[in-house]
């Protein structure tokens, strides 16, 4: 397991300073290792290593790691079974919140502290899983070319005004997935598919690459349309990187549907595993989670927006202006996730 150089480094520091006390008059205060939480997660930021130190600081906790793709945990996890060292299973998507649900790998949590900082609708009803931070699905635009008319919509980008003009990734990816399987909650799996089929017809180019190069490419002028996750334009418009920060420049945003349903929002989030040895520990780093500062912290670290509705969204992600979002709950985008890849399919999303 990986465990992170402040947090090892705070854990000397802290018995360092009770063998201090111990040989002083007056006594004083210090931490103590009050045991270790195993997270398996899917988030790669050093941002979160950031969050997790300064839990450690507060607590005396160990905040150990492993590091992975989503998948790639849930089948570890599935194979460890009640061996498994795991106490919390952290993802960037709710549809692997899903996956991981229906394999039986989160116990039920009934926590007043979560219960009343996370909404309903970023958590599980049953508290097998909370959502932690939250981001948005965009469309953005070559601000050279402009914003096409008309365009206020998700629907409207199967409109056949706007042929050869959208950058997306492939089908694959689950930020997609959930995207389709929002509007499927709303409008059915034949709208759907009827939609899905109008924006590969309106693609610039085969879907290739992640967000950032589909940033990268309405930039450039490949394409005038994307559909992005809203932390990844504010990387680029609060760039030190001058040449990063230049192609945010070139970038408008909409945030789609704000008089209908909203702009898609999912999450990242966490649950507790069917057999955390340090369940106690690891409801402890939940709560801190959602706290004031580690909420301020995923904002002003990786761009995301605050799931806590109290704290209110800082850094560059806040530039780029507040929004409607869509109310749909999050277990909703695992509960259709099946259906959204078939659709795809049927459409000829690659």
């Amino acid at each position: 397991m990986r465990l992170s150089v402040k947090s090892s480094f705070g854990v000397l520091i802290g018995g360092a300073a009770l063998l201090l006390a111990a040989c002083s008059e007056p006594q004083t205060s210090a931490p103590v290792d009050a045991g270790e939480v195993n997270i398996y997660t899917g988030r790669h930021y050093d941002s979160d290593l950031a969050i997790y130190d300064a839990f450690t600081e507060e607590t005396g906790i160990r905040v150990n790691l492993i590091e992975a793709g989503g998948d790639a945990l849930i089948e570890r996890l599935s194979r460890e079974d009640e061996a498994s060292p795991a106490d919390l299973f952290i993802t960037a998507d709710a549809g692997i919140l899903w996956r991981a649900e229906e394999r039986d790998l989160f116990r039920a949590v009934a926590n007043d502290v979560l219960e009343q900082r996370v909404p309903a609708v970023f958590r599980h009803p049953d508290g097998k899983w909370f959502g932690l931070s939250k981001r948005a699905r965009i469309i953005i635009y070559n601000k050279d070319q402009g914003l096409p008319e008309g365009l206020a919509s998700y629907s409207d980008l199967a409109d056949p005004a706007y042929r050869g003009m959208i950058c997306v990734r492939s089908s694959s990816n689950i930020y997609n997935q959930s995207l389709l399987a929002s509007r499927i909650a709303h409008d059915g799996a034949v709208a759907s598919e009827e939609w899905a089929r109008g924006v590969v017809a309106n693609f610039a180019r085969k879907p290739q690459g992640n967000d950032t190069s589909q940033i990268e490419a309405v930039a450039a002028g490949l394409c005038r349309l994307g559909i992005v996750n809203s932390y990844y334009v504010a990387r680029y418009v609060g760039a030190k990187n001058e040449q990063q920060a230049q192609i945010g420049e070139k970038i408008g945003v909409l945030f789609p549907d704000q008089n209908g349903n909203g702009a898609h929002v999912n999450i990242s989030g966490a649950g507790i595993t069917a057999y955390a040895p340090n369940a106690g520990n690891a409801e402890r780093l939940l709560e801190y989670l959602v706290s004031d500062e580690a909420q301020t912290a995923f904002a002003l670290g990786n761009n995301e927006y605050p799931v806590v509705a109290t704290v209110r969204a800082a850094g560059p992600v806040a530039a780029l202006g507040e929004f409607i979002e869509d109310d749909l709950p999050a277990a909703a985008l695992g509960e259709n996730q099946t259906m959204a890849v078939e659709v795809f399919d049927r459409a000829g999303w690659p």
